[in-house]
């Protein structure tokens, strides 16, 4: 979204994206946030007590698991270890090669996407400090807590999602439209289940297309060397 055709990355657009995310995150804080959390919101279906009998709450369920940084982290490095061991058998076991390989790899992008915004989330998590809607205030901030209960902004699945699937759908980008349709998809399941406001899901959303974007730039500039 914000990186050219060359690989190059639009700041302008980046400045501007930046700009309007903060403005709609202020007026989510302010306006917005309460009545969509209450529109959207499945008050029998949270992360804690799940609703078995909703098909939609364990479609939710399903998507925050399967989407957890943890999931996501391992199964792209999983991908880079199995590409290097390739990589070295068919080369004769020269395991130097493989590794110089591996930043070529498609696992690597998604990898690198996904380590950028765990690392950038986690920071703006206890910068920001925002409690999550157990509190029921979207306006209350306790800034550098180091609290589960006040690290809501932004989504962790909705920046780790958008980081792992935008750099998917750049790779392949006959499949860009379905790429993007669940990592909005898992935004909108963050607040079903309550764990997060809308402007979380937005701030996280735009942390995740940032973090793909700077690391397709990065490694192809590192690439093309």
């Amino acid at each position: 979204m914000f990186i050219r055709h060359d690989n190059t990355l639009k700041w302008k657009w980046i400045g501007w994206g930046a700009l309007i995310t903060l403005a709609l995150c202020a007026f989510g804080v302010l306006f917005f946030d309460k009545p969509l959390f209450g529109l959207i919101n499945n008050p029998a279906c949270n992360v804690n007590i799940p609703d078995t009998s909703d098909n939609l709450c364990v479609t939710a369920l399903v998507l925050s698991k399967i989407f957890s940084w943890q999931v996501l982290l391992a199964f792209s490095l999983f991908g880079v270890v199995a590409f290097y061991i390739y990589k070295a058998f068919t080369n004769e076991f020269d395991f130097r090669y493989a590794f110089v390989k591996i930043k070529n790899s498609y696992f690597f992008y998604v990898l690198l996407s996904i380590i950028f915004a765990c690392g950038f989330t986690k920071l703006l998590k206890i910068i920001i400090g925002r409690a999550r809607p157990i509190f029921s205030d979207p306006t209350l901030f306790n800034m550098f807590s180091n609290s589960h209960e006040f690290h809501s902004m932004p989504s962790g699945h909705t920046a780790v999602g958008f980081a792992a699937l935008v750099m998917i759908g750049m790779l392949f980008p006959k499949i860009k439209w379905a790429t993007w349709t669940i990592a909005i998809i898992i935004g909108v399941s963050r607040i079903y289940l309550g764990a997060h406001w809308a402007s979380d899901v937005i701030l996280g959303a735009f942390v995740g297309m940032i973090c793909a974007d700077f690391a397709k730039a990065l490694l192809k500039k590192i690439n093309s060397k």
